[in-house]
């Protein structure tokens, strides 16, 4: 672990940091990473390029993503190990408070997001479980591989507060830039705004989940998909409520492998 992970950036989690943030938990950590790793892993994510992604294309999401561990090269697979290892868990535990947290190798709904020029996520609230283990999901880490981003080219992740009114942070998707966030029915976040970069630049991130798992308080649990919110400000009528509510209900049909 000690050639993945900067020993003083992993003193930072800590609980006092994250708890208190508003507009839910958090922190952001910056050079989580040794940086002669991150290099590595970033001209990995670029290998993974040849690769078949899944699109999303719709008027709420314009992205690509790759979760496919048995096709990743070696330096990205070290990542995702070692953040779902059972020593960086303990250190999300310390972090959060939250006991038992289970990583989930499978990447479910994670891995990497690759954003081109126009692309963007809109301001979401994320599928409160796995479908398939039945874990409630309780965490997010994404770890920003962009070398020389400009604040320019948009991208921010913002963080919204539960009414929706405004924008409470916005964190900028440097490279080995880490933010850590609670995942709850308000934890808001996304990057509304089109990215204006170059067309030769993409965005790029590693997103990891974390979960838990209550027997009594997971079944009665009921599926949710990601549902995208409204800003103020932003332009709607019928047929965008209608996305809406159907995207709340899964993928459109226009997104593909």
């Amino acid at each position: 672990m000690n050639k993945i992970f900067n020993k003083s950036a992993l003193s930072e989690l800590k609980s006092e940091k994250y708890l208190f943030e508003l507009p839910f938990p958090h922190i952001v950590i910056e050079n989580l990473f040794n940086d002669d790793f991150l290099k590595k892993v970033l001209k990995s994510v670029l290998e993974c390029n040849k690769e078949s992604w899944w699109k999303y294309n719709n008027v709420f999401e314009k992205k690509f993503a790759f979760n496919n561990y048995q096709k990743m090269p070696v330096e990205l697979k070290r990542y995702f190990d070692s953040v779902n290892s059972n020593y960086f868990v303990k250190k999300l535990e310390e972090l959060t408070d939250i006991k038992d947290i289970i990583s989930d190798p499978s990447l479910y709904g994670g891995g990497i997001h690759k954003i081109k020029k126009g692309g963007k996520l809109d301001i979401h609230e994320d599928f409160n479980f796995h479908k398939i283990t039945g874990w409630k999901r309780k965490l997010n880490m994404i770890t920003y591989l962009n070398l020389d981003w400009k604040e320019e080219y948009k991208g921010s992740t913002e963080f919204w507060n539960k009414n929706m009114t405004h924008c409470v942070k916005s964190i900028a998707p440097f490279y080995n830039r880490t933010v850590i966030f609670s995942v709850d029915s308000d934890s808001f976040h996304g990057h509304p705004d089109p990215l204006e970069c170059p067309e030769n630049v993409s965005r790029y991130s590693l997103a990891t989940y974390y979960y838990t798992f209550n027997k009594k308080e997971n079944l009665n649990l009921s599926y949710k998909s990601t549902r995208y919110k409204k800003r103020p400000g932003d332009k709607t009528d019928s047929s965008i409520e209608e996305m809406r509510v159907l995207r709340s209900q899964g993928r459109l049909k226009n997104e593909t492998e």
